[in-house]
Formats: C-alpha cells, structure tokens, sequence
C-alpha cells in the first residue's frame, strides 16, 4: 500500500466490533487487532484488495452524492428563477391577499383573504376552516380566495401570502413539492388555470395585516363558540 488508509473508516461496523473484542481478549493495540479482523474478512485476496474495493465503493458514493446534491441544487435555481419570473411586470387590476392559522398547531383552523378589485375591495373572507396545521389552513386560505376571484370574474391577480411554505410550494417544480400538501396544491394549480394572469408573491407578515387579522378573528370566533359550547355542558 503506497498511501496511508485509515482502516477504521473502511471497516464495518460490525468488523470494528470484532475489532475490539481481539484487542480485549488478546492485548493487541486497536490498529493490529483491527487489522487481523480486516485481513480474515479480505481472505485470500489480501487486505490490499480489499482496501482497494472498499476505497471505490467510498469515491462512487461520493460522486453519487454530488450527482445528487448539484440536480437539487439546479432544480432550486429553477425554483428561484421561476418565481423571479413571476414576480415581474405591472401590477394587476386584481389584488389578494390570504392568511391562515392553527390553534394550536395543528388544531382548529382560521382563515383570512381579502380581494381587491378596479374598484375597491371586493370581498373579505373570515371563515373556520376545519381542523389541521398551519400550513393546510394557509393552503385552504389561498384556496378559498381564488375561488372568490374567480365568482368575481378576475382575469389578472397577483396574490400575496407570508407563508414561504405555501408560495414556494405552489411556484415550485414539482419534483420539490410536499409530499402531504399534493392535493392542496394540485387543487391551487387547478383553480389558477382559470385564471388569465396570475401572479403568487410572497410578503413579509407586516404587509399582509389585513388577512392575517381576518384569520385571526376567525380563529377567535371558533374559540368563543368551544367555550361557549363547554360552558352549556
């Protein structure tokens, strides 16, 4: 061997072990009673071979992993990059804005949305949103108010969210998609194809005070009526 291995990576667990016990039994140092373990695993092909095999099987996974690591790397780019895309050119005729929450989490969903149009605002969503985590009652949130987009005839919308879990999700590729939030999503994707021009944007909480204030009240609305209810009890 021309180069120094270190036999403690290339050994198994189990030849480690093994390792260990001889050095116990017998009062070897670790690196020769290691050594005889690895030279009985090796057999006739002697410890060289073996190192060799062991240290190709190391570089192949290695390579495999960087394979692995640069297409999600690309696949994240073209998540950014399509997102970038979006989020160009003028502002539309039609504005949203959605919000959702869980108390706790997961628990009792609130939702909030609030959509503008040419004219003012054209609706305001307050609404118990059944049960589940935060994440589903931002995803119901933005379902929901597609859905009153759509009832108002908006054909150019950008809508606007503080959940990089769900804007990224949506704007995504598919092969980076939750797996648990799939039908939210596909139920999204299928709602923004009736739309002409849409546009999803993510925002920081404090520009989406409107929709998270109706979330909030609605999620206080559910908490009244629980208490309420267990009051009558």
């Amino acid at each position: 061997m021309h180069a120094p291995v270190d036999l403690e990576q290339l050994a198994y667990k189990s030849e480690r072990a093994a390792g260990r016990r001889l050095e116990r039994a017998h009062g070897l140092s670790s690196e020769a009673a290691l050594r005889q373990v690895l030279e009985a695993s090796a057999g006739p092909a002697g410890l060289d071979a073996l190192v060799a095999q062991r240290l190709a099987l190391h570089d192949a996974r290695l390579e495999r992993d960087a394979a692995r690591d640069a297409a999600r790397d690309a696949l994240r780019a073209a998540a950014r990059a399509r997102r970038a895309a979006i989020h160009e050119g003028r502002p539309t005729a039609w504005r949203a804005w959605f919000d959702g929450s869980a108390r706790p989490n997961p628990g009792r969903c609130g939702i909030g949305a609030v959509l503008k149009g040419p004219d003012g605002v054209a609706a305001e969503l307050s609404l118990d949103a059944g049960y589940g985590n935060s994440s589903e009652a931002e995803y119901r949130a933005l379902v929901a108010v597609l859905e009153a987009a759509i009832e108002h005839g908006a054909d150019e919308l950008t809508i606007y969210g503080d959940s990089r879990v769900v804007i990224d999700d949506v704007n995504g590729p598919d092969a980076l998609a939750a797996p648990s939030l799939a039908a939210y999503r596909a139920t999204v994707l299928r709602l923004a194809a009736r739309v002409k021009h849409l546009s999803l944007r993510w925002v920081p909480r404090h520009k989406n005070l409107e929709a998270d204030a109706l979330s909030q009240r609605a999620s206080d609305r559910i908490t009244s009526l629980e208490s309420h209810a267990i009051d009558i009890d």
